[in-house]
């Protein structure tokens, strides 16, 4: 079985921006839409350290969004990926609101997906065609289209470059990482087996699969 997932260090993320500009660029949308950087500090001084949080989708096995969904556009993969039926969307934002995380985005027309970098919006969105999509929801896929193709081509996520999202490729740091959680020889497994972890909100069972080692 598959079941893709997120590992990031916050002990080694610097909050220099780098994962949330090349999902931009990747993605031809502006920077922190689907990933955001955030700072916080604490406690008071003279023991106050800042830390960074970057956050996007969490491909949770319990999604919220997907419950509410009125159309279904909204579903989830057999292998964890969270992603929508633009065909279906119809804008209503209820997924959004449902969202604990604030990981999604109404298309409004200030981008332009069908000029992504690396031509991943047609397949993202799944059609020969192009068409406008202006009021549909969205959100990170994990790369999806770039995960898939790398694996047509034999190449493993999480280890091969082309096969992995963008956001962990570029990170400056090596922050971030991502792998197939049932394969224990991955480094998502590696790394949750040696290092203390979490994730957000686990009290609202939604079961993320993005974790943060502390």
């Amino acid at each position: 079985m598959t079941h893709w997932a997120m590992v990031i260090d916050l002990r080694q993320c610097i909050g220099c921006g780098t994962c949330a500009v090349a999902c931009s660029q990747a993605n031809n949308i502006k920077k922190n839409y689907w990933r955001k950087v955030i700072e916080f500090a604490g406690p008071q001084p003279p023991q106050r350290e800042r830390f960074f949080l970057t956050i996007s989708c969490m491909h949770c096995q319990n999604p919220p969004c997907r419950d509410v969904c009125p159309t279904t556009a909204t579903y989830q993969r057999s292998d964890g990926i969270v992603t929508i039926d633009f065909e279906k969307c119809i804008g209503c934002s209820y997924c959004i609101m449902a969202c604990p995380y604030h990981a999604r985005e109404i298309f409004k027309g200030e981008v332009d997906f069908e000029e992504s970098s690396d031509a991943t919006t047609q397949k993202h969105f799944g059609q020969d065609e192009l068409k406008d999509y202006t009021g549909v929801c969205t959100k990170c896929t994990f790369c999806l289209p770039r995960v898939e193709k790398g694996i047509s081509k034999g190449l493993i996520p999480g280890k091969d470059k082309e096969a992995t999202p963008m956001c962990v490729v570029s990170c400056s740091c090596g922050a971030l990482h991502f792998g197939n959680l049932d394969d224990p020889e991955s480094i998502v497994v590696k790394l949750l087996k040696e290092n203390q972890h979490m994730r957000l909100s686990e009290e609202l069972e939604t079961e993320p699969s993005v974790y943060y080692i502390i």
